[in-house]
């Protein structure tokens, strides 16, 4: 997952600033509502570019378990089977 979490940081950005275009009449009523809005936007939105990207990696991830595990199995099979000769 190179550079996934640079790219969900800048995601969560952007939707600070759109909170910020959309809620922006609050701007003079209510500062503190302002910057909580940015905040929750900007969370949820990296919250979603990541478990997104990370539900795409799960079939990599999944078949590198299954290798390492294949590999090891043979490896120790291979290992019990010349050592008995």
């Amino acid at each position: 997952m190179p550079g996934t979490r640079t790219e969900c940081a800048h995601l969560g950005d952007y939707a600070a600033l759109q909170a910020r275009a959309a809620l922006g009449d609050l701007g003079g009523l209510g500062g503190t509502a302002l910057s909580y809005a940015r905040q929750d936007q900007s969370r949820h939105a990296v919250d979603d570019c990541l478990s997104a990207t990370t539900t795409l990696w799960l079939p990599v991830y999944a078949l590198a378990a299954a290798l390492l595990t294949a590999l090891g199995i043979w490896w120790v099979t291979r290992r019990t089977t010349t050592g008995t000769r």
